[in-house]
């Protein structure tokens, strides 16, 4: 198999980081989801369209780019180097980086929820552990990372990539039928309280990725489809958004209902179909997004949090199109801004980042 890089997940990456980023501005000031955030600018509002258009597979699609990557990995390194890398890249800052930075989040979290008033007489301690915890936020995604990386070995020391050979020979007709899996893996082991922990779908995906999607004749098949996934995408996609509008998308029944399903499995699929055909390539500005799509991840919740909460407190009467853009100046530049400067402090970039050394610019 070749081994050689493929551009065209690196902007799949980068791109939906971007778009993970404009999802949590939109968030913030939404009218649907009310717990954790500032609130609505008025009671009707279009823009929360946007959250219903891209969180049935915008999580999904990473945890497939993330699957087909842990197979690139185990093509070049032995496990011992794998778990060893996933460990410090992924368990690391979800876990040790919420105690030296992230606890701040959980911090603006807690007045963003108006709840520090209430919290304050606790111990100081109890309420560093709270505020840490609370200091998650996205990195969620990265702890069931870890945890689907980890299994994989597992997966993978026991069939010896007899499952892996057969998953080259799947035609494009099985991968479109294969919907039903998804909707089947939408329904178990979900959590009840904190809704982003979706074991059921999200391993689903990341093992298809694995299994499947990493095989490029699976990928050259499914890109002659791009038109016929995109349309399919597309439909589902204004269906479900008009269908369920206000109501609340990232919980039952709504989160894993056939429709946000069917739309979850075929946006992926025209995703990975469209950019393996015309987004397989590379300039400076796509290069330097890879580069950075990781730190901008990690860090673009706080700065965002901390502009909204200042803003609603010490401007509340600016235009809501004027929030929406200093907000986002604030979660982009500041998570680039972050980026650079943690990223450059031994021990606390291994902490929070998940780096040994300084990152350099080519």
């Amino acid at each position: 198999m070749d081994n050689t890089r493929r551009i065209y997940l690196d902007n799949i990456r980068w791109i939906t980081v971007v778009i993970v980023v404009i999802y949590h501005i939109i968030y913030m000031f939404n009218g649907v989801q009310p717990f954790g955030v500032i609130g609505p600018f008025k009671k009707h509002q279009l823009q929360d369209a946007f959250q219903y258009v891209v969180y049935p597979w915008f999580m999904a699609l990473l945890f497939v780019v993330s699957g087909m990557s842990a197979r690139y990995y185990l093509e070049k390194h032995d496990t011992k180097t794998f778990v060893r890398e996933k460990t410090r890249k992924l368990l690391v800052p979800s876990t040790i980086g919420l105690l030296v930075f992230q606890w701040i989040l959980g911090y603006y979290n807690t007045k963003i929820n108006g709840a520090l008033d209430q919290l304050s007489a606790m111990p100081k301690p109890v309420l560093y552990g709270l505020f840490a915890l609370s200091g998650t936020g996205v990195l969620w995604y990265i702890q069931m990372l870890w945890l689907f990386s980890m299994l994989l070995l597992l997966v993978h020391r026991i069939e010896k990539d007899r499952i892996w050979n057969e998953g080259a020979k799947v035609p494009v007709r099985m991968l479109a039928l294969m919907v039903i899996l998804t909707y089947g893996a939408a329904q178990i082991l979900n959590t009840p309280v904190v809704t982003v922990y979706r074991f059921g779908i999200y391993g689903f995906c990341f093992f298809v990725g694995y299994f499947i999607f990493s095989h490029d004749v699976v990928i050259d098949r499914l890109s002659r489809y791009w038109i016929v996934f995109g349309a399919a995408a597309v439909c589902m996609g204004i269906y479900y958004t008009v269908h369920f509008f206000g109501e609340n998308y990232a919980v039952e029944p709504v989160v894993n209902h056939m429709t946000a399903s069917l739309y979850c499995w075929f946006a992926i699929l025209a995703i990975l179909a469209f950019m393996k055909k015309y987004g397989d390539r590379s300039d400076q500005l796509t290069k330097w997004m890879t580069k950075k799509s990781w730190g901008l991840y990690v860090f673009h919740y706080l700065p965002l949090a901390i502009a909204a909460y200042y803003l609603n407190r010490y401007a509340s009467n600016l235009p809501s199109g004027l929030v929406y853009m200093l907000v986002g100046v604030s979660a982009f530049g500041g998570a680039f801004v972050l980026d650079a400067l943690i990223s450059r402090i031994p021990i606390i970039r291994w902490c929070v980042l998940g780096i040994k050394k300084e990152k350099k610019d080519v």
